[in-house]
């Protein structure tokens, strides 16, 4: 189905597309590296230049944006998991996709402060001198707004470092690598059933319009149909014509990147997504693709090019079986809401809830929504959480469990 992008677009990043088409012989690319090209294009892609459009005013906003309180509680999970694997003299943080940076400077302002608090237990001093936090980005324009963010805690040496995954420590991390709204963002592939048949999404250029359109061919790479095989998803059974759905192979290669950088710890996901089964019901024909511009949703991810974010949900069911295959264990999957009501959210919320002062009252108002907001199962807090570990014994696992209070 031909799509214009002609409403709006950076015309830069659209001759960059075209120039990659018209370099393949056969004139088409898998949609999965045009979303690649649309958003991380090191110099003209959506996170290189619209950084400044993430937030309230922006084109979307994520939980940090709310405020403080889910970088506080983060905080406690993190201390948490160190306590539970013997409060080891070195603890990392690997933040993956930090966006602005706001959820490592509501994390490290919260510690640093009970750090630096005398009537604070020793437990937060103690995790503080343990704690690095390294943040995995590449979009170098977020990198400078994150650096400028977090200049207050780049005086103590390597308490905040920015590396690639594949600059992380050959010994391995011990700690916790941790993403919020990265995997959605990852470039999937795209597919439609045709007479019970996998027929791949590709990106072209229409000879007359010169605009970006799509066809349809065989599967650029086998890995398609062993992934949906792999899941136990048969197309060629309930699915009609025209079905269309997604699959992020690049999600398996990222997370196969992070076990082999772990040593010992955590892998803390927090994303929207599904199970497999529901993420590929025969009912969701159009697939769980996405667009945002201004908070505005819709499908089409030709126009606005350059100019919105492109996602697809998580099949957090994937992300577990391959972490189990290679050795990292799940140990919880939840709501966000949940979550964080397990972290001591719900404290928050009853906490200070009446005044007289009407001032005081506003703000209180104020704040309850907010934390509301991110509980809320038909917003925020309906994100799915995926804890997994590896190198952990059969009592931290249990610590973990009971701690997070996870089915």
């Amino acid at each position: 189905m031909p799509h214009s992008a002609s409403i709006s677009f950076n015309p830069i990043l659209r001759q960059r597309i075209a120039d990659r088409i018209c370099a393949q012989p056969q004139q088409r690319i898998p949609f999965a590296e045009f979303m690649a090209l649309a958003l991380y294009d090191p110099e003209q892609g959506y996170y290189a230049t619209n950084q400044a459009q993430i937030g309230v005013t922006g084109d979307f906003f994520t939980s940090p944006h709310l405020g403080p309180d889910f970088g506080e509680l983060l905080a406690e999970q993190f201390l948490d998991m160190w306590e539970i694997m013997g409060q080891p003299q070195s603890f990392t943080v690997v933040e993956m996709g930090a966006g602005q940076g706001l959820v490592a400077a509501d994390v490290l302002k919260y510690l640093a402060t009970r750090h630096h608090d005398a009537s604070a237990s020793d437990r937060y001093s103690d995790f503080w001198l343990a704690l690095n936090y390294i943040i995995v980005e590449k979009a170098k324009a977020l990198i400078a707004a994150q650096q400028r963010l977090l200049q207050p805690f780049q005086f103590a040496p390597d308490k905040v470092q920015w590396m690639s995954l594949e600059q992380l420590p050959e010994t391995g991390i011990v700690g916790c690598f941790f993403s919020n709204e990265l995997v959605d963002a990852l470039p999937v592939h795209q597919f439609v059933v045709q007479q019970g048949s996998l027929q791949e999404v590709f990106v072209t250029v229409d000879a007359e319009s010169q605009s970006l359109t799509e066809v349809l061919a065989a599967p650029s790479t086998d890995r398609l149909t062993e992934y949906l095989a792999w899941q136990g998803i048969q197309i060629d059974t309930g699915y009609d014509d025209g079905y269309r759905s997604e699959i992020n192979l690049a999600a398996l290669d990222w997370l196969t990147t992070v076990v082999q950088k772990l040593a010992r710890g955590y892998v803390l996901t927090i994303d929207y997504g599904y199970l497999a089964q529901q993420y590929y019901s025969p009912q969701r024909r159009q697939g769980t693709l996405q667009c945002f511009r201004q908070h505005g949703a819709h499908s089409d991810p030709y126009c606005y090019l350059g100019h919105q974010d492109i996602t697809a949900h998580v099949n957090f069911t994937a992300l577990e079986q391959l972490g189990q295959h290679q050795e990292l264990l799940p140990l919880g999957y939840t709501q966000q809401g949940l979550f964080l009501m397990a972290l001591g959210l719900g404290d928050r919320l009853v906490t200070n809830n009446t005044t007289r002062d009407s001032r005081q009252l506003n703000e209180v108002i104020r704040r309850r929504e907010t934390l509301q907001s991110l509980i809320n199962p038909l917003g925020l807090g309906g994100f799915q959480v995926l804890i997994q570990a590896k190198g952990l014994s059969e009592g931290e696992r249990r610590q973990v469990l009971q701690g997070l209070q996870m089915p």
